[in-house]
């Protein structure tokens, strides 16, 4: 089977590195500049839809694409801890221990503007060793599903547009509890339980 694991809140913890960056740089740090206007920036909390725009307050929503694509892609995604300090190596073990030789694994994540190269550095701060990696994006994102057969993955827009052919195993997150799936885990550290059941119903 083709397996692919998205990297947001899956491997690493980008909403918790958005938060930090957005807080030093817009409410510790931020002087604001001569003539412009008062804004209160601010981040409602809790962050429970992944319309993230509507938790990270700017004063424009090309303000927030600066800030996410342009601006601070190398802090929040490049410099963004793993989900916990046991993730690449439970990660590790997955690919080297668990999957059999059959099976095909990649992963895959957001690819827009800056933060293609920044992801790419956060893999391999990590020393992660899978050779294919994907990036999508709003124009592409239908088309991953049509190369996986199962995909980890938080992301509530690639849930919600799951084949019915293919099997969905998803990372529990506050923005994301509405969303359907085949399978629901806390962590990576469930996918190990989730593959058996996969082997039994395909063997």
């Amino acid at each position: 089977m083709k397996f692919a694991f998205d990297t947001d809140e899956v491997l690493r913890d980008t909403l918790s590195k958005m938060k930090a960056t957005y807080e030093k740089f817009f409410i510790e740090d931020y002087v604001s500049e001569e003539g412009e206007e008062e804004f209160e920036y601010k981040i409602i909390e809790p962050i429970t839809s992944h319309k993230f725009s509507e938790y990270f307050l700017f004063p424009s929503e090309s303000d927030y694409i600066n800030f996410l694509y342009l601006d601070f892609p190398m802090n929040i995604f490049g410099h963004s801890p793993s989900m916990s300090a046991n993730t690449f190596n439970t990660f590790s073990d997955i690919q080297k221990n668990v999957l059999s030789k059959r099976d095909k694994l990649s992963v895959i994540g957001m690819g827009v503007a800056k933060i293609k190269p920044a992801s790419l550095f956060f893999y391999s701060k990590y020393g992660m060793e899978v050779d294919n990696i994907q990036f999508y994006n709003k124009k592409t994102i239908k088309k991953i599903w049509s190369k996986f057969d199962v995909i980890v993955t938080a992301n509530p827009n690639l849930l919600e547009i799951k084949p019915k052919n293919k099997i969905s195993i998803k990372i529990n997150t506050d923005y994301n509890q509405n969303y359907e799936s085949d399978y629901s885990i806390d962590s990576i550290e469930g996918f190990t339980s989730v593959y058996n059941q996969l082997k039994l119903k395909h063997a």
